[in-house]
């Protein structure tokens, strides 16, 4: 319709209302608002783009002297920025974006013991949350009216929701860590505090760990520079861990030692298998273990 059609409508006649009717439907918003004929409805009946159901119009109140500066920045900006309302949409989208980075660099910054607060945090409330609606549905169906049981039933729905996005967030934090020099897997305790004292005194950082299942968990979350194995554990053989180290992709470039009571003629027959870069004898000397700084 032309503008001239537009202001010779009839708001009364049935032609007017059907249009209306058709306008309101399709849009889920009003064509008459007062008495006054709305100017989506007056675009929608000139062709030209509404907003549809997926937009939604908000209000923005802001000090006079903010307003003044933004129509004063379109003045100077008017080929880019020829609305305020264009003006907001980017900066909302710059905005986001710049936010989103950042929150994504500062939770990838967090150590471990953050990372445990924070789940802790979130968690806990959650589950009383999602306990309590879930024995409400189970326990009182029978009781509840149908409006209070389709609430609590929304309120488990969004929970589980809320519970997946935080597990998935989560688990995909990679912690922050800092690079030691040497982990010393060793199921005896005196050795792990004889050599970490020894390589303290050296000015070199050493972790020990006394099974193979702590030491590969060690491995995976905060590889060193070096491995000094032990090749007796309680739970894995030195010789397999040590092939499991060489084998990943992500590990393959520490230097392993295997450690040992074995006699070196046994411990020579394994080393091409496992692929150990080298092994000190028990009992050793500490200069045995001057050959390993080079790797530091």
């Amino acid at each position: 319709m032309t503008d001239e059609e537009i202001n010779n409508l009839d708001l009364n006649s049935e032609q007017a209302k059907k249009l209306m009717r058709v306008y309101e439907e399709t849009t889920d918003k009003y064509a008459n608002w007062r008495g006054n004929i709305t100017e989506g409805f007056m675009k929608w009946l000139k062709g030209e783009k509404i907003y549809d159901r997926e937009k939604e119009r908000i209000s923005l109140y802001v000090a006079d002297k903010t307003k003044e500066e933004w129509s004063e920045f379109i003045k100077t900006h008017k080929d880019k920025y020829n609305t305020i309302s264009k003006l907001i949409r980017e900066s909302v989208n710059y905005f986001i974006k710049q936010e989103s980075t950042l929150i994504s660099e500062d939770l990838h910054k967090i150590d471990n013991q953050t990372l445990t607060n924070i789940s802790h945090a979130l968690k806990e409330p959650l589950t009383s949350i999602k306990g309590f609606s879930q024995l409400l549905i189970e326990n009182y169906r029978d009781e509840m009216e149908e409006n209070v049981f389709n609430t609590i039933q929304n309120i488990f729905n969004q929970s589980l929701l809320l519970e997946n996005k935080i597990i998935s967030i989560l688990d995909n934090i990679k912690t922050e860590t800092s690079q030691y020099d040497i982990l010393l897997i060793e199921d005896d305790l005196a050795t792990i505090r004889l050599l970490t004292s020894y390589f303290e005194s050296k000015g070199v950082s050493c972790k020990g760990v006394v099974s193979g299942t702590k030491g590969l968990e060690e491995l995976a979350n905060n590889p060193p520079k070096l491995v000094l194995l032990d090749i007796i554990l309680p739970d894995f053989s030195g010789y397999d861990i040590c092939k499991r180290i060489k084998a990943s992709k992500e590990l393959q470039n520490i230097s392993v030692y295997l450690l040992t009571a074995i006699p070196g003629s046994e411990v020579e027959k394994n080393l091409e298998d496992s692929n150990a870069d080298g092994y000190i004898l028990k009992p050793f000397d500490f200069s045995d273990f001057e050959v390993i700084f080079q790797y530091l």
